[in-house]
C-alpha cells in the first residue's frame, strides 16, 4: 500500500481506520502526519464530541505498543521517531480532554491512565529533546484528564503518588516540572494534603524548594499557599525537616499568604500560628550570635535570619488579623519577647556592635549598602510587646513584673538601626497604661525617683499627663 493513501480525513468515523493501519506497519514519518492531523482535528469542540470509542481504543493500542518498544530498547538509540509518535499520541489525548467530561471518562475507562503513567515512569530517567517532548505531552495529558473530574484525579493520584510525581518535579526540564506541578495542584484536596503530611514529606519539600529556585512556576506557589499552608501538620513536618535556608522560603510563603488578600481569613489555621510562636521561643537565642561574632557559618546566620522572620510574622499576625489574637495567651511568648528585648538592649549598650543604636540615616538611603540583618529587630520586639498587651490586663501586668516598662521607655529614641522604634515604643506605652492603674502608678514613681526620662517622649511630641489619678499619654500642644 502506498503511504500517501494513508492520509487521515477529519471525519470521526474514518480516523480510527487511518490510525489502525499504524499497528500493522513499520513506523514511518507518514504515521506521524496521521496523528498530527488527528491532534489538530481534536482542537474543534464539535469534533471532540463526535470521536467514537473505537478511535480512542486504537490510540491506546498504538501508545501501548510504542511503550513496549521503547522500554525494550533501554538506550533509546534509534527511537527518535517512536518518541515523536508517543508525544503526538499524548498531544491528541491532551486535546481530546479539553472541556469534555465524556472523553475524560472514556479514556479513564479504557485504561489510559495506567499506560501513560507506565511510559512516564520509564521516560523520566532518560534525557534528550525527544524524551522531554514526550514527558511534557504525557504530563500535560494527565493534567487535562484530571481537570474537573474526581474519578480521574483519584486514579492519577493512586498510580503516581508519591514517587512519580516527585520524579517528574525533579526532571531537568522546566516545562515538564511546570506541567507536573499542574497535575499535583489539580489532584490535591484536604485529605491528600494530610496524606502528604503523614507519608511523603519529600514531595512537599520539593514543591517549596521549587518556590525558591523557580519562582516563575506559578503552580508551585499555588500548591503551597492554597493547600500546604492550610495544614498545620504538614507545615510542622516540613519545617522540622528543613534546613534553615529552606525554612526562610516557607516563612516567606506564609508572609505572602498573610498579606496577600483583603479577606480577613487568610487561610492560615490557628495551629500554624501556634507552631510559629513556639518555634520563635525555641530558637530565638540564635539571633544573639550576630552580636558576639559566633555566627561564623552560613547555617548559623540562616538560623538567626529565621528568628527574625518568625518575629516579623508574629508581629503581623497580632496586628491586623483578629483570628490570631489568641496568641496573646500563648504560653510564655510575652515573657520570651521581653527577656530577648532585655538581652538585645543590654548587648547594644555594652559596646559598639550590631545591636547598638545609631544615627547614620544616610545608610538607609544608600541602596547599594548591604543592610544589617537585624535592622528593625529590636523595634519589632517592642511592636510584638505592644500587640500582646493590647486590651489584655494580664499581659500588661506581666510586662510590669518583668521590669519591661523602664526598658521600653529607654527606647523612645530615634535609632537608624531601628526605624520607627520610637513610634512602636509609644504604642507599647499606651497599651501598657490603658485601664491599668498599677502601670500608671509605676510610671509616676519612676518620675518621682528620676528613673523615667520623659525628654525623649517630649522630643517626639508627647507628654505624660495626670488626670483623675491616672497617667495618660497625650500629644504636646503646638504652642508649648
Amino acid at each position: 500500500m502506498k503511504q500517501e493513501n494513508m492520509a487521515a480525513t477529519t471525519e470521526p468515523n474514518d480516523i480510527s481506520v487511518s490510525v489502525a493501519r499504524i499497528l500493522n506497519e513499520k513506523y514511518c514519518p507518514e504515521h506521524l502526519e496521521v496523528l498530527k492531523r488527528f491532534t489538530s482535528a481534536l482542537r474543534d469542540q464539535q469534533y471532540r464530541d463526535a470521536v467514537d470509542r473505537e478511535a480512542f481504543l486504537t490510540i491506546l493500542k498504538v501508545l501501548s505498543r510504542l511503550s513496549d518498544k521503547l522500554q525494550a530498547d533501554r538506550d533509546l538509540k534509534s527511537d527518535a521517531l517512536q518518541l515523536q509518535l508517543a508525544a503526538e499520541c499524548f498531544r491528541a489525548l491532551r486535546n481530546s480532554c479539553v472541556q469534555s467530561a465524556r472523553n475524560q471518562n472514556l479514556l479513564r475507562e479504557l485504561g489510559f491512565v495506567h499506560v501513560s503513567i507506565q511510559l512516564l515512569r520509564f521516560l523520566h530517567v532518560k534525557s534528550g529533546d525527544g524524551i522531554f517532548e514526550s514527558l511534557r505531552c504525557g504530563t500535560q495529558f494527565l493534567g487535562n484528564l484530571s481537570v474537573g473530574n474526581q474519578m480521574c484525579k483519584e486514579d492519577i493520584w493512586r498510580m503516581s503518588f508519591p514517587d512519580l510525581l516527585l520524579q517528574l518535579l525533579k526532571v531537568d526540564d522546566e516545562k515538564t516540572v511546570s506541567y507536573a506541578s499542574m497535575v499535583l495542584h489539580t489532584c490535591l484536596d484536604e485529605s491528600k494534603v494530610e496524606e502528604l503530611a503523614q507519608q511523603n514529606i519529600q514531595l512537599a519539600l520539593r514543591v517549596v524548594d521549587l518556590c525558591q529556585s523557580q519562582p516563575e512556576l506559578d503552580w508551585t506557589v499555588l500548591i503551597a499557599t492554597q493547600h500546604f499552608l492550610k495544614s498545620s501538620a504538614l507545615v510542622e513536618n516540613m519545617y522540622s525537616a528543613m534546613l534553615p535556608s529552606e525554612r526562610l522560603t516557607l516563612l516567606e510563603l506564609i508572609s505572602a499568604q498573610l498579606n496577600g488578600g483583603e479577606s480577613p481569613d487568610c487561610g492560615i489555621p490557628p495551629g500554624v500560628a501556634r507552631f510559629l510562636a513556639s518555634s520563635f521561643q525555641k530558637g530565638c537565642g540564635a539571633v544573639l550570635s550576630l552580636a558576639t561574632g559566633s555566627a561564623s557559618s552560613n547555617e548559623v546566620l540562616q538560623e538567626a535570619l529565621t528568628v527574625i522572620s518568625l518575629l516579623d510574622l508574629l508581629c503581623e499576625m497580632t496586628s491586623h488579623h483578629g483570628q490570631f489574637m489568641f496568641l496573646q495567651d500563648h504560653p510564655d511568648l510575652l515573657v520570651t519577647t521581653v527577656e530577648l528585648l532585655k538581652q538585645v538592649h543590654t548587648i547594644g549598650k555594652s559596646g559598639k556592635n550590631i545591636f547598638s543604636p545609631a544615627q547614620n540615616f544616610d545608610s538607609l538611603l544608600d541602596v547599594q549598602a548591604d543592610p544589617s540583618p537585624v535592622v528593625s529587630f529590636k523595634a519589632h520586639l517592642i511592636r510584638l510587646v505592644a500587640n500582646m498587651c493590647y486590651s489584655h490586663g494580664n499581659n500588661q501586668n506581666k510586662v510590669r513584673e518583668l521590669e519591661g516598662i523602664p526598658l521600653i521607655l529607654d527606647n523612645c529614641r530615634i535609632d537608624s538601626n531601628n526605624p520607627f522604634i520610637s513610634q512602636w515604643s509609644i504604642l507599647a506605652i499606651r497599651n501598657l497604661f490603658d485601664h491599668n492603674p498599677k502601670n500608671q502608678e509605676l510610671l509616676a514613681s519612676l518620675e518621682r525617683r528620676g528613673d523615667a526620662d520623659y525628654s525623649a517622649l517630649r522630643d517626639l511630641g508627647f507628654r505624660v499627663e495626670e488626670r483623675d489619678g491616672a497617667l495618660l499619654l497625650r500629644p504636646t500642644p503646638k504652642d508649648l
